[in-house]
């Protein structure tokens, strides 16, 4: 088995504190160890660190060193340019079919929150023991617990599979992220759940896969495939790569196949997509304010601040998102949590880029 971590994300939603050279990732929500430290260590108990990958691109490598040392320089795979989870999971084949092109490859992102790791682990053995045995391609699945419009969907056939004691069930179809009349039906009619983005798959399924329906991705990935371990590796994938189309592997092979079914996952799970997300995860005083650090708050409620090295107070407003860093403070109101992505836009705009 390998393990892939994608972490290559900028978590524009988590602005101030996330930046371009040190995103969500690289950041502490909960406990001592950052995101994806939390999420090595979780995949090491699955696979051996020798198996370990992790892909991103060139402006993060430091950081991913930093707070991975443990992980072998040669895993690490550097991206010439994002290019969205086709092409960096079909890069990351490439690596990995090196080793063993029979192996099952998990793939899952840096950035997300999982309770209950035990029960994860024994979804993923699951999952790829489906992905070995049958050549599916494996996805995730959350049962959603209420009308998301901040993730995508997954419909399935109502009648499970069994496969070698572990229940599946048949994909009918992915839908994007949906407004909030269609997230309630979705969430009413009981035949989705949410898309975890977590995907389990032979090396050699996958690219098959890409082969049949992104010709233009996997004749780029053979291509690169030839200079692998050679002194004209880094001049092929930079020529290549640059040249490949953004595509997501949701849009380019998951909804085009008929080989996916889901698992439902049952561990605990958030992609912690904004900050109103963290809010929700913490304690909470009688009022419903979620504080880090000193604070005084008169006549408000609903609030979250993280403000570890300054007093805030807060005078008579309700359900706001206070977050201060050493050079810039964000102040939201909490429904608009998933907007704070628009700042960086505008930043730009500005040319703020020391503030990105």
């Amino acid at each position: 088995m390998f393990g892939l971590i994608m972490a290559g994300g900028s978590g524009t939603r988590f602005w101030p504190k996330s930046r371009a050279k040190h995103p969500k990732q690289f950041l502490r929500f909960f406990g001592e160890k950052t995101m994806i430290q939390t999420t090595f260590d979780r995949l090491n108990n699955l696979v051996p660190i020798s198996h370990l990958f992790v892909v991103s691109t060139e402006d993060q490598k430091e950081e991913i060193k930093a707070q991975l040392p443990m992980l072998r320089s040669e895993n690490l795979i550097i991206e010439p340019r994002r290019k969205n989870t086709a092409p960096c999971i079909g890069l990351s084949a490439l690596f990995m079919e090196r080793i063993d092109p029979e192996g099952v490859m998990v793939v899952l992102p840096a950035d997300h929150l999982i309770e209950n790791s035990e029960r994860f682990i024994k979804t993923l053995k699951a999952g790829a023991k489906v992905a070995l045995e049958r050549e599916y391609l494996v996805t995730i699945g959350i049962e959603p617990s209420y009308p998301s419009t901040g993730y995508g969907y997954v419909q399935f056939n109502q009648e499970p599979i069994n496969i070698d004691d572990v229940s599946v069930l048949k994909v009918k179809t992915f839908a994007e992220k949906p407004n909030l009349a269609t997230a309630k039906r979705f969430l009413n009619s009981g035949e989705f759940l949410w898309n975890s983005g977590i995907f389990i798959w032979k090396i050699k399924t996958i690219l098959g896969e890409i082969e049949e329906h992104l010709p233009h991705l996997y004749d780029g990935l053979l291509e690169i495939r030839e200079f692998l371990g050679t002194e004209q590796e880094a001049e092929a994938l930079q020529r290549v790569y640059c040249q490949i189309k953004s595509i997501s592997i949701d849009y380019g092979v998951m909804e085009h196949t008929k080989g996916v079914v889901v698992l439902k996952g049952k561990f605990g799970w958030n992609d912690l997509g904004s900050w109103d997300e963290v809010y929700k995860l913490m304690p909470k005083d009688d009022h419903g304010n979620a504080v880090v650090g000193q604070h005084i708050i008169k006549d408000g409620k609903g609030c979250f601040i993280d403000a570890p090295r300054k007093l805030v107070a807060v005078l008579g407003l309700d359900n706001i998102i206070v977050v201060d860093t050493d050079d810039a403070i964000l102040v939201s109101a909490s429904d608009r949590a998933q907007e704070v992505k628009d700042i960086i836009d505008i930043a730009k705009r500005k040319k703020l880029d020391q503030y990105l």
